[in-house]
C-alpha cells in the first residue's frame, strides 16, 4: 500500500480509502460492516471516510463501535458536515459546524477526526463565519485538518482567501475514468494552493468492474439491483458506456489485473489524487481494490483505456447533487 500526503500537511493516507456512502449506512449488514474494515486494515488502507448524513449517523455509528477496537493513530478518520440531520440541522453556519462536529465525535466514539470536511457548499451563510468555525475545529484539536467536497473554483478561493483561517487540505470530488470534469478546473486551482483530491466514486459505482452488461439486468448481489443502494446508479446504466466499459475487460486481462484494479490505478496515475474512496460490501472487494494501490500503468495502456472511454465519458464540469452556485460575503 502507497501512501500520500493530504495536500501540504503532515496528514499522510493510503492511496486506497475505504468509504461508507450507501454500504455502511444502511446498505450492508453490520457484521459485513465489520468484516470489511478488518479488511481494509489487513490490505493495509489506513483512511476511512464517511459523513453525519450518511444513514442519518448510523454510519459514523457502526465505525464509532468496531474502530474503538483499533488503536486510534493507526487509522486516518474523515466525515463530512453540510446535509440535513433533522429539519432544523443543516448547513455551515457556526452554530451548525461546533454542534454537528461534537454529534460526529461522539457517534464515531473518539476526540478528534484527522479530517473534517464541508459536504457541500452553503451559499446562505458568510464564507467568512464557515472558514472562522472550520478554524475553531481545528483549533480545539476536534480536526487535525479541514477539506472540502464538490466546491467549485469561486468558492475554493473564496475560502482560501479568509484572513488568518485554517486553510484547505484536501478536496473531494467525484472523479472516474467515466467522469473526469475536476480535471479541467477544479484539479489546477487546488495544486495551486497545495490541495489534493480524495475521490469518490472512482469505479462509477461499480459500472468500471464491467459487471454490468449492456441489455441486460443488473446482477442480484449488486448495488444496482439493491433498493437501498440504487438511487445514483440508474443514471450511470446507460448501454453505450456499458459497452465502452466490456472493451477494458481485455486490456485488464492483458495486464493480469481486475478491471476494478485497472480503472483505480487511472485514477491514482494522477498526482493530484491523494487516495481514491471505494466501498465494498464484501472483504474479497477490499482485498482487491487495494491492489491498485501498487499498479503503475504505462502511456499505452492510459492511451488505450482513454481511445476506448473517449466518446463516453463525462469531460465537461458538472454540478454534483445538493450543489449550490455563489458566495456569500459579510
Amino acid at each position: 500500500m502507497r501512501f500520500r500526503n493530504l495536500g501540504d500537511s503532515d496528514v499522510q493516507v493510503s492511496t486506497i480509502s475505504l468509504g461508507s456512502w450507501l454500504t455502511y449506512s444502511g446498505g450492508v449488514e453490520r457484521d459485513a460492516t465489520e468484516a470489511c474494515t478488518r479488511a481494509a486494515f489487513e490490505a493495509g488502507v489506513t483512511f476511512f471516510d464517511t459523513a453525519n448524513v450518511y444513514g442519518a449517523g448510523a454510519s459514523e455509528t457502526a465505525w464509532g463501535e468496531i474502530l474503538k477496537d483499533y488503536p486510534r493513530d493507526s487509522y486516518i478518520l474523515a466525515t463530512k458536515v453540510f446535509f440535513p440531520m433533522s429539519d432544523a440541522d443543516r448547513g455551515l453556519s457556526a452554530a451548525q459546524i461546533a454542534k454537528q462536529i461534537d454529534a460526529s465525535l461522539q457517534r464515531l466514539q473518539t476526540d478528534h477526526v484527522d479530517l473534517y470536511q464541508c459536504h457541500r457548499f452553503d451559499p446562505t451563510v458568510p464564507i467568512e463565519e464557515t472558514m472562522e468555525a472550520l478554524s475553531e475545529v481545528v483549533r480545539s484539536g476536534k480536526a487535525r485538518a479541514i477539506g472540502f467536497s464538490e466546491w467549485n473554483p469561486e468558492q475554493i478561493r473564496a475560502g482560501l482567501a479568509v484572513e488568518s483561517a485554517v486553510k484547505f487540505v484536501s478536496s473531494q470530488p467525484q472523479y472516474s475514468a467515466l467522469w473526469r470534469g475536476p480535471e479541467a478546473e477544479v484539479f489546477p486551482v487546488c495544486s495551486e494552493n497545495g490541495i489534493s483530491q480524495v475521490v469518490w466514486s472512482p469505479l462509477a459505482e461499480g459500472v468500471l468492474t464491467g459487471k454490468y452488461q449492456p441489455g441486460e439486468p443488473p446482477p442480484p448481489d449488486s448495488r444496482a439491483a439493491s433498493d437501498s443502494m440504487s438511487t445514483f446508479i440508474k443514471r450511470r446504466l446507460d448501454d453505450r458506456a456499458l459497452d465502452a466499459v466490456q472493451e477494458l475487460l481485455p486490456i485488464a486481462d492483458g495486464l493480469g489485473l481486475s478491471p476494478a484494479q485497472l480503472a483505480l490505478a487511472w485514477v491514482l496515475r494522477r498526482p493530484e489524487v491523494a487516495s481514491a474512496i471505494v466501498g465494498a460490501s464484501r472483504p474479497e472487494q477490499v482485498f482487491d481494490n487495494a491492489k491498485a494501490s501498487d499498479i503503475d500503468l504505462d502511456d499505452d495502456t492510459i492511451a488505450a483505456m482513454d481511445a476506448v472511454l473517449a466518446p463516453v465519458a463525462i469531460i465537461d464540469p458538472q454540478p454534483a447533487p445538493g450543489f449550490q452556485p455563489g458566495v456569500l460575503h459579510r
